[in-house]
């Protein structure tokens, strides 16, 4: 029964890892914000590549 709880968290953790690579861009991005500032932001970073 522990195999399986042990399952359940690594499957948690990789998807957290995953979610933060996705997400890694949005880092400076207040939470709350609207999507003229995320696509404001995402413009400066393409400008700057």
């Amino acid at each position: 029964m522990s195999d399986m709880r042990q399952s359940t968290a690594d499957e948690e953790t990789t998807e957290d890892a995953a979610q933060s690579i996705e997400d890694d861009h949005l880092e400076d991005v207040e939470d709350g914000c609207g999507c003229a500032e995320v696509w404001e932001h995402l413009s400066e970073q393409r400008e700057d590549t």
